[in-house]
């Protein structure tokens, strides 16, 4: 089982939530899982409706079982100025250097330096251990970047072989690549069921699968319930719609002297099944297309009450009825 979990997708297929979800599911029954932000938003304070991350390990959630889920927002910057105390003990001139603008400057015109700064700190505590020599975290799930950037930004090694080809920098990388291409390491797409997420999720795992980065599974997001199946569509289509219209009234919407009032629901109601149709339609020829991928597909529902912490820990149960991990 992957102790480093990675989760992306497309913007607006919901991966910040799923990772939340997915974090609270491995912390049930007692685990210990630290959720990681690198993107900067604070989306995970804000679905834990707690106040914005600090630069260090806080826990914000108790799981099913008593397990803890902490949180870290990773800040490029910090985790620089980290990494030149822990490398060259820069101390206080590390300090001076930030202030003078000089990390902000660093991490801008050297976008691989910045990424080996934030997987290196999430690779940091996958690989933690107490002082009995147990894993400080039983998981560390990584809120990562959209599909588009996700392999870029994991395939760290590549990113700064023009940076730095000897010294701490260089061996950092290395020693990133050995986790993010181990088994340690699982990387999720969240996707919906419509064809533009699908897609990027389909391209997503060819760039993983290139780079020898380890897929994980496909995760659908915001699934609808099923209303009706082929039969009851196929019903619609081809029932009369005078018998229709005596069916709505029979249910209380028209009667003897309200027949008119039923006729005119007819043909919204027809319309609204025909968009329901297409919807159907699409969206399984969109599981198709993911079926083709060759990787364990999961799917969550869509919360009809929209997304907040009781939403948070349901979906968690999902996952944990499934198996995600």
């Amino acid at each position: 089982m992957s102790r480093l979990q990675v989760v992306s997708g497309k913007g607006g297929t919901g991966k910040t939530t799923v990772a939340a979800a997915l974090a609270l599911a491995l912390a049930t029954e007692g685990k210990r899982t630290l959720l990681v932000e690198v993107e900067g938003r604070q989306g995970i304070a804000q679905l834990f409706e707690t106040e914005a991350l600090p630069y260090e390990e806080r826990k914000i959630a108790v799981a099913p079982g008593g397990g803890e889920v902490f949180a870290l927002a990773i800040d490029p910057e910090l985790a620089l100025l980290e990494y030149l105390q822990m490398f060259y003990k820069l101390g206080s001139a590390g300090r001076a250097l930030k202030k003078l603008g000089a990390i902000d400057f660093a991490t801008t015109i050297a976008p691989g330096l910045r990424d080996v700064l934030l997987t290196g700190k999430a690779c940091e505590a996958v690989r933690r251990k107490d002082r009995s020599g147990r894993f400080v975290y039983d998981y560390v799930v990584m809120d990562a970047p959209p599909t588009g950037r996700i392999t870029r930004f994991l395939n760290v090694n590549d990113e700064v072989a023009g940076l730095a080809k000897i010294g701490p920098i260089h061996h950092q990388a290395q020693a990133v690549m050995r986790v993010l291409k181990s088994p340690e390491t699982a990387v999720h797409l969240v996707t919906l069921l419509e064809e533009m997420p699908v897609q990027e999720t389909a391209d997503g795992i060819a760039e993983l699968r290139a780079a020898k980065l380890p897929v994980g599974r496909v995760i659908v997001n915001m699934v609808r319930p099923e209303v009706l199946d082929t039969s009851g569509l196929e019903l619609v289509r081809t029932v009369p719609r005078a018998d229709l219209a005596r069916s709505l009234s029979a249910a209380g919407l028209g009667g003897a002297r309200r027949g008119q009032n039923a006729e005119r629901l007819v043909d919204p109601l027809l319309a609204q099944a025909e968009e329901y149709a297409e919807r159907y339609l699409l969206e399984h020829e969109q599981r198709a297309v993911l079926a083709e991928l060759g990787l364990p597909l999961h799917e969550l529902p869509l919360l009809a009450e929209g997304m907040d912490l009781a939403g948070l820990y349901e979906l968690a149960t999902e996952l944990r009825k499934q198996d995600v991990s």
